[in-house]
């Protein structure tokens, strides 16, 4: 069995029989959704403007190290900045030498950094980038969806936020039925399908980390 789903196991609690909803996990600041909230990271490729100076603004894409190149000002860090502190930041470094009160947007023109892991039982395990809005059901889809031997009643989706790490487990079988919604994943989510006759992965294990998830019967 590989070894992040094993992980997987480990992490998860036990869960109601009787829950008839899945609770949500908490949201990520790594979402497309508020592109004034996204949280730069590596690989990102961005479009800074500074308006009414066309040469000062362009497309830029974040480097391995967390900078990101700006006309007349260098390399600014971006990782782990929100677009709306970037573009102040930038703002702020162009009205020290250059410009007086230049007004500077940023932009996600094409995410890099958004990428999940899945892995369980899916015919292709690995990492994949993600757009917006992406889905559980599409995120399993980019492994080519579950093996012969998946329990797609059972699939985990794990999240860090603010240093603290979650879980919800999900039933794939009522989404695509349309009897459950499909959440959405976030970047660094990972998504584990669990092995079918490995319920008590999520049944008889203690707790180490808050579970939003509640088991169908």
């Amino acid at each position: 069995m590989k070894i992040i789903l094993a992980a997987a196991f480990a992490w998860a609690v036990t869960a109601s029989a009787n829950a008839q909803e899945l609770a949500s996990l908490p949201s990520s600041s790594s979402t497309l959704n508020n592109q004034a909230e996204y949280v730069v990271g590596p690989q990102d490729t961005l479009d800074i403007t500074v308006f009414g100076i066309s040469e000062l603004s362009g497309t830029s894409q974040v480097d391995s190290n967390g900078y990101v190149a700006v006309q007349l000002i260098g390399q600014v860090p971006a990782t782990g900045r929100t677009t709306r502190q970037l573009a102040d930041d930038i703002a702020a470094r162009l009205s020290a030498k250059y410009l007086k009160n230049p007004l500077v947007t940023v932009a996600i023109k094409d995410a890099g950094s958004q990428k999940i892991t899945v892995d369980g039982s899916v015919n292709q395990p690995g990492i994949y980038q993600i757009g917006p809005q992406t889905t559980l059901i599409q995120a399993v889809a980019l492994a080519k969806g579950p093996d012969t031997v998946a329990d797609i009643h059972h699939v985990a989706i794990m999240r860090t936020v603010a240093n603290q790490r979650t879980a919800a487990v999900y039933d794939l079988g009522a989404i695509r039925d349309g009897k459950a919604s499909d959440p959405e994943v976030h970047a660094n989510d990972v998504v584990v399908v669990d092995v079918s006759g490995g319920r008590t992965f999520l049944r008889d294990l203690g707790s180490i980390l808050p579970i939003f998830g509640l088991l169908h019967p």
